[in-house]
């Protein structure tokens, strides 16, 4: 039997409501809605399709443990007594997110700064060595919340937060966040059955997070990484299966078939079965080179990567293609 544990989901005020139904169709198991938040619980499968497909949650928590303290000293205790083993090691770097809202503490930066201590210490009186502090980009993120003597520490398993889907490649001033727009879509009851009109679109946040929900792309689709892929229990073939589910497949194949229109139903049928075999990533570039018409110069500019690795990526997915097509 799978393992479930506590998980958190963050989000925005209002939000609650619309997050415990994305939650309840994930199949999340006892949801309970808070302020800002929804605690649930499930396994490490659902931990990574949370991440991945959850339109309105900010982050994904995983508590590691709760505990009660009124000074610094009990905070660095209860830290210290946690097998940090099983989430770190001394190669690994690590960064302490602090939130707290308590009488006996007043300043976060301190919380934050007693939980690094106390790892820090525990490696050395453990090891000899310590993992290092980085505050950008660390392998492993750690939230702190103190709620009066109320204290949580759980693992940031997201990393950047989940607003930052991917696909907005230059800043543009005041956007609107992107969970904010598709909170607002799915809160009309909006799937795509009608046309959406934006007439003041601005940077068109909602309309590209309408898109997604129409076509049941997944917002994680075009994110760089998550945290949980630097942790030292994850799982790549479970996380492989989710990563390239991400509901884009129907899509490219009406693109190809509209571009294609000569292509038989036998065609079309062998296409789809070949698409949904390819992983995100080759999807990306096959769809921006033969639907869009982008060059590999943009594109290599564009996911950040070589051209010669989009150039690699691309040869790779059309072999696949013509493999698989019948």
């Amino acid at each position: 039997m799978k393992e479930e544990f506590e998980l958190v989901a963050k989000t925005f005020h209002g939000l609650e409501e619309v997050l415990a139904k994305e939650l309840t169709e994930l199949g999340a198991s006892n949801i309970e809605i808070g302020n800002r938040m929804v605690a649930f619980t499930g396994d490490k499968a659902l931990m990574y399709k949370a991440n991945f497909c959850l339109r309105t949650a900010i982050r994904i928590l995983k508590p590691i443990k709760h505990f009660q303290a009124k000074t610094a000293d009990e905070v660095y205790d209860n830290i210290k007594a946690i097998p940090w083993e099983n989430y770190l090691d001394n190669t690994k770097s690590f960064a302490v997110d602090a939130v707290v809202f308590s009488n006996d503490f007043r300043h976060s930066k301190f919380v934050a700064y007693k939980v690094k201590d106390a790892i820090v210490d525990y490696f050395r009186d453990t090891t000899g060595e310590r993992p290092s502090v980085r505050i950008n980009n660390p392998d492993v993120l750690l939230n702190i919340h103190i709620a009066e003597d109320r204290c949580t520490l759980s693992l940031d398993s997201s990393g950047e937060s989940l607003h930052r889907r991917g696909y907005r490649q230059e800043a543009v001033e005041a956007p609107l966040n992107e969970v904010l727009a598709a909170g607002m879509i799915l809160m009309t009851g909006w799937k795509g059955e009608c046309d959406l009109i934006d007439p003041m679109c601005g940077s068109g946040t909602i309309p590209i997070e309408a898109a997604l929900i129409a076509r049941n792309i997944a917002p994680g689709v075009f994110r760089k990484e998550f945290a949980f892929e630097k942790w030292v229990d994850f799982d790549q073939d479970l996380f492989e299966p989710i990563y390239n589910d991400g509901g884009d497949t129907i899509y490219l194949l009406d693109q190809i078939a509209n571009k294609q229109p000569e292509y038989d139903k036998e065609t079309l049928l062998s296409l789809k079965k070949a698409i949904s075999k390819l992983k995100e990533r080759e999807k990306q570039i096959i769809y921006s080179r033969y639907i869009i018409g982008k060059t590999q110069t943009e594109l290599s500019e564009e996911l950040h990567i070589s051209q010669a690795q989009v150039s690699r990526i691309e040869k790779t997915a059309l072999e696949n293609i013509k493999r698989l097509v019948k």
